[in-house]
């Protein structure tokens, strides 16, 4: 009985790997567009300062399209990741405050509650779309609003400016390996090769991309294909609440109003990067160079003194083509 799920997989890897290419392109795109920034303004876009930006700027989101690999693969779709990473963000501040604001005791107890405080909407959104049966775009969409309005009515919307320890602010988020590398940033990467890991070599990895190919081969094997989906969405509350430590350790601060596309931008960077919206099919390393592309495209705007609203407009559009061309290869 296993047989039609693992012919399933097969086939879809075997998919995966003949358009190996994909990845080439992929870098391709992403050097040209760099490079077009770096013709408008060579100063700042070359600068040592501005390159370490974009890497850091990229951490959150890479940590938060990570999660969102394994829900697209198993062709779900979280539209709440935005929110749930406000939500946790405040809750950790409000946490690590109550805790004495200083040392790294107050700092662990911060990281924790904002990755349980993640898990915990992500197991909201798992029981509502695998259990109740609540399709994914509607379950999101709710908990996007509710973890969004109960993040307000904490704060009175207003962000947490003072009380954050300095271990976190000035260790992680301002700390650099060997002065060059952003300590976010090896952490979004030791996030990375986890979950490439976990999604590749191991038996959920398996399950995960089972539900995404035939999830009635797999229900036919005996796994429990509800309980697959609600770890995955689980997993990505997690990755959006530690994000939102990542977040608050670079910038000192809640970001209540900064998030409103995150989850757009994600999604676009999983597609991106060669994970199929509908299912089967999903690259962590794809995901990586995925999220490069709005991030590199938010900086080049920045320094291009584009208005923010047309950062919304590219990526949007970028999510279409993606999207499409996915299809197109279907």
């Amino acid at each position: 009985m296993m047989a039609p799920l693992v012919s399933a997989i097969d086939r879809s890897q075997k998919i995966a790997s003949s358009r190996s290419f994909r990845g080439w392109w992929l870098i391709a795109c992403l050097v040209l567009l760099f490079a077009t920034f770096a013709v408008w303004n060579p100063t700042a876009v070359l600068s040592s300062y501005n390159i370490q930006n974009i890497i850091g700027d990229a951490s959150t989101l890479l940590i938060v399209a990570v999660g969102m690999t394994f829900v697209v693969a198993t062709a779900g779709i979280d539209l709440s990741v935005g929110s749930v990473l406000i939500f946790s963000q405040i809750t950790a501040a409000q946490a690590m405050i109550l805790a004495g604001g200083d040392g790294w005791t107050s700092t662990a107890i911060g990281v924790i509650v904002s990755v349980l405080c993640g898990a915990f909407w992500g197991l909201i959104n798992g029981i509502m779309i695998a259990r109740l049966r609540i399709p994914a775009l509607i379950a999101t969409l709710g908990t996007l609003g509710m973890a969004g309005g109960i993040a307000l009515l904490m704060t009175n919307g207003i962000n947490i400016r003072s009380g954050i320890p300095d271990q976190l602010t000035l260790t992680i988020g301002a700390g650099r390996l060997f002065g060059v590398l952003p300590i976010v940033s090896l952490i979004s990467l030791a996030v990375v090769v986890v979950a490439a890991f976990s999604l590749s070599k191991t038996r959920f990895g398996l399950h995960v991309m089972g539900v995404g190919s035939n999830a009635t081969a797999l229900a036919r094997t005996g796994i429990d294909v509800p309980a697959v989906q609600i770890r995955v969405y689980v997993i990505s509350g997690a990755c959006a609440g530690l994000g939102a430590v990542i977040d608050l350790a670079r910038f000192s601060t809640t970001t209540i109003g900064a998030y409103s596309t995150l989850s757009l931008e994600a999604i676009a960077a999983v597609v991106i990067g060669g994970t199929s919206l509908f299912g089967g099919i999903a690259s962590i390393v794809g995901a990586v160079i995925g999220v490069f592309i709005p991030a590199v495209l938010r900086n080049g705007f920045v320094i291009a003194g584009v208005p923010s609203f047309w950062q919304q407009i590219a990526v949007g559009a970028i999510l279409v083509l993606a999207v499409y061309l996915d299809q197109r290869r279907r």
